[in-house]
């Protein structure tokens, strides 16, 4: 089964932390029957990891004799079943510069904890297995106890709906994510369930195949269907008291939802003022707010909160602030005493698989580098630094954004928010290429004759064209 990110972007990019990543130059048996117990493990909520054979650690390329991959692939199946209870990584043989390597996409396992042994030989001892870093180490007492409690504690987002199906899935929006991503992975050339299982977004048996949750966040036009309050609101107030204010909701797909609320915050509340200085020939140029921190902080949003719970992700801008706040508040071991020092690390993650597909958009990073990102971009700006709030029990998580000092005393003005109309048509063409008029009225709430200008300015600006006759024609992306 083929793997969704490209050879090329696991060895020469850094879409995947290190610590997910295990080198190998040859075909160490007892090596990788150990890493295979750890990325089912988990134990951090990463999301597994990917094993290269043919590799080395620096990253040059060693490759495998041809001879020997078959060879391999059969005792990788071997040393699969040799796992307590039995578990099956994606293993994909590819060409890369001319030799030939091993992928093993290792994903979080539904049965955790594994155990293997820790010697291939006879009557050899089981241990469990978890990741230090970027290392593979027998588990502790007190790791062995915790990893024991996670029993079948599967990560939301990892989890089979039940209530829905795999025809609630749409293969358009996996092929945008394919192209977007610049996967290897080729989906005309797959069936429907062998590309959702390639994307490890359903499990089950083919009888009773079921999507995961992050499936449905991530490919399907109506999540909101089958999980609570998964999208954004964003509320805009006018004056202090909180009388005059507009409100908008983003739905869909959490990649459309981050975008087209970026979108409208940037054109609601960034200004920018351009300030001459006699002693230099450039001037100072800055914002209300940076758009790098505003970004930062949705994304975080949108990625750390419980889609488990009732509360979306609230986007509150005041006066003089932005309120970006998700609900329940930050895992430990970060706490309302420590989540404003300057070095933040915290290696659990709520969700291990919504991270996976924003990284491979260039939407987040990983690796604990937004508060860092949040701070610097708001230093650069000349803004006050940004303050994260929590509580004791941990209820919700605020990332607070304060506006720049030279715009606070500034008359009120309406939000530009007129923009968002046909940025919103268009990343709607973008992910329903060849969609009718109806099917965009339906779906942004646009009245018909409204959209019916946008189209054509859209048109004529070049950015989108219609396609076929009136009945069964649609519009989709100039370039795509």
């Amino acid at each position: 089964m083929a793997i969704p990110i490209s050879v090329k972007q696991l060895i020469e990019g850094n879409l995947i932390e290190s610590e997910r990543i295990e080198l190998k130059k040859g075909f160490n048996p007892e090596a990788i029957l150990h890493s295979m117990c750890a990325f089912a493990n988990d134990f951090n909520n990463w999301g597994g990891g990917y094993i290269l054979l043919g590799v080395s650690d620096n990253h040059d390329i060693i490759g495998l004799e041809e001879k020997q991959v078959d060879s391999i692939m059969k005792q990788l199946l071997d040393l699969s079943n040799k796992v307590q209870y039995p578990y099956f990584p994606i293993i994909e043989p590819v060409r890369y510069s001319g030799k030939m390597v091993i992928v093993l996409y290792c994903p979080g396992g539904a049965a955790r904890p594994y155990k293997a042994p820790k010697s291939l030989g006879k009557k050899s001892e089981y241990m469990y297995y978890i990741r230090h870093s970027s290392a593979t180490v027998i588990a502790n007492t007190e790791e062995e106890k915790e990893l024991i409690g996670m029993s079948n504690q599967i990560p939301y987002d990892d989890r089979i709906n039940l209530k829905a199906s795999i025809e609630d899935l749409d293969l358009q929006l996996m092929k945008v994510f394919l192209r977007e991503i610049n996967s290897d992975l080729n989906p005309n050339t797959l069936s429907f369930e062998d590309l959702c299982r390639s994307l490890n977004i359903v499990d089950g048996p083919k009888e009773y195949l079921k999507p995961k949750n992050v499936g449905l966040l991530m490919f399907s036009q109506n999540p909101e269907k089958y999980i609570k309050t998964p999208w954004i609101e964003v509320t805009v107030f006018h004056d202090r008291v909180g009388d005059k204010f507009e409100e908008e909701k983003f739905e869909g797909p959490i990649s459309s939802q981050i975008k087209m609320a970026l979108q409208y915050i940037r054109n609601a509340a960034i200004r920018e003022r351009v300030q001459k200085v006699n002693t230099q020939a450039e001037a100072i140029r800055f914002f209300t707010y940076p758009y790098t921190a505003i970004e930062e902080s949705l994304v975080n949003a949108a990625y750390h909160k419980s889609y488990e719970i009732d509360a979306p992700v609230e986007v509150r801008i005041e006066l003089d602030r932005i309120d970006i706040i998700s609900y329940p508040g930050p895992l430990p071991p970060l706490n309302k005493d420590n989540i404003n020092d300057e070095i933040v690390i915290s290696k659990r993650y709520r969700n291990r698989r919504i991270g996976d597909f924003l990284k491979e958009l260039r939407l987040t990073e990983g690796k604990n580098t937004g508060f860092r990102k949040i701070r610097a971009a708001m230093k650069y700006n000349g803004s006050p630094k940004p303050v994260f709030i929590t509580d004791e029990e941990r209820v919700q998580f605020i990332t607070r954004l304060l506006i720049h000092p030279d715009f606070k005393n500034e008359p009120i003005t309406e939000p530009l928010t007129e923009p968002l109309k046909s940025d919103q048509i268009f990343e709607f063409i973008k992910l329903n290429p060849n969609c009718k008029r109806k099917d965009i009225e339906k779906n942004t709430k646009i009245p018909l004759g409204t959209l019916k200008r946008y189209l054509q300015e859209l048109i004529g600006d070049g950015k989108i064209k219609k396609e076929g006759s009136d009945k069964t024609g649609g519009y989709v992306i100039l370039g795509e």
